[in-house]
């Protein structure tokens, strides 16, 4: 018997309870009012209808329990039948509207996860000799729908990418990330240089958001033997080396978050490294690096990625592995969203 088919008994088996124990004390104890205990109990396992079926068994309990006791005709079973109707109104009352409630709830999850799948759309499987892969796990939080973004596009100096994340949650996340994301294809496609790409999204940014906003983001451009990076705030990518070195590629200086630059004396320096045949570059939101077990630690990202990203032909295998781990490790649902984008260097 599943969880729930054993909370749906639960109702049924406190009234039982009430019975047996009613029956070995004796009319003396008076445990006739703890049936109400049925619809209450109710209400919180089941339904509208599984509440009314708890409180009409209370109230037939009632009448042979009252005759038991010597209480037929008097105060006692009076109150008591008052207050089961009471408490199964009640109950049902509360049954409906938490159901109101979760269908709201259940209808603006829907409509932020369709702006999402808008907004987030299938990154390309290859791009020139590079492979690419992707995994997006979703927070379940109710509204914890973030704005964790990512695209990719070929620019004039080639294959240009972003990753980034939106502060804050809910559908006004992901209207910036939307924003951020059609400002990023718009200027990668044109602007000579990943500079200039970055000075098109804060100037973007500028404009739209106010007060301390701010988006993190790393921007990237995949040059001949070599990936040239921007980083705004963003947790560094990962560096596995087809050698099986990995590292973590830091920006020279920290640079604050899109939106906030203009507060920094200077913007972001780029810096790269080589970026040969066999190497894989992890790009991540901090959903990943925050992502917490039952026992209070961060998932260690940097100590299982070598180990589950090496080997293997196909990227989006190792890397659904390593998505896999990290939802083991939390043990339950994420409370924020999760996004990891794999780049894997091929054969020219």
């Amino acid at each position: 018997m599943g969880t729930q088919a054993v909370l749906r008994t639960l109702p049924f088996a406190a009234m039982a309870a009430v019975v047996v124990l009613d029956l070995l004390a004796g009319p003396t104890l008076g445990l006739l009012p703890l049936l109400t205990l049925g619809p209450a109990f109710a209400a919180v396992t089941g339904g509208t209808r599984h509440t009314l079926l708890a409180g009409l068994v209370a109230l037939v309990l009632a009448v042979p329990i009252a005759y038991y006791d010597r209480l037929l005709g008097g105060p006692v079973i009076t109150i008591t039948l008052v207050a089961i109707v009471g408490v199964t109104a009640a109950a049902v009352l509360a049954c409906r509207l938490r159901a109101e409630g979760e269908r709201t709830l259940a209808n603006v999850r829907l409509v932020a996860e369709a702006v999402q799948r808008v907004l987030l759309r299938p990154v390309p499987r290859h791009a020139g000799d590079l492979r690419i892969a992707l995994s997006y796990t979703s927070a379940t939080a109710e509204a914890r729908i973030g704005g964790d973004l990512y695209d990719i596009t070929r620019g004039p100096g080639g294959v240009r990418l972003i990753v980034g994340d939106v502060q804050g949650k809910g559908l006004e996340a992901v209207e910036t990330a939307a924003s951020v994301v059609g400002a990023f294809r718009e200027a990668a496609y044109d602007e000579p240089t990943l500079a200039a790409v970055g000075q098109c999204l804060e100037d973007h940014l500028a404009r739209r958001l106010g007060g301390e906003k701010f988006v993190t983001a790393v921007l990237a451009e995949v040059h001949e033997d070599e990936i040239e990076l921007l980083n705004y705030g963003h947790p560094p990518p990962l560096l596995l080396t087809g050698d099986g070195r990995s590292r973590r590629l830091e920006p020279r200086e920290e640079t604050p978050p899109l939106g906030l630059v203009a507060l920094a004396p200077t913007g972001p320096r780029p810096y790269g490294c080589a970026f040969r045949q066999g190497d894989r570059i992890l790009f991540y939101t901090d959903g990943v690096i925050e992502a917490r077990g039952r026992d209070g630690a961060f998932y260690p990202l940097e100590d299982r990625a070598p180990r589950l990203l090496r080997g293997g032909d196909d990227p989006q295998i190792t890397l659904d592995l390593l998505e896999h781990d990290l939802v083991a490790h939390v043990g339950g649902p994420l409370t924020d969203d999760a996004a990891m984008l794999l780049v894997r260097r091929e054969h020219p």
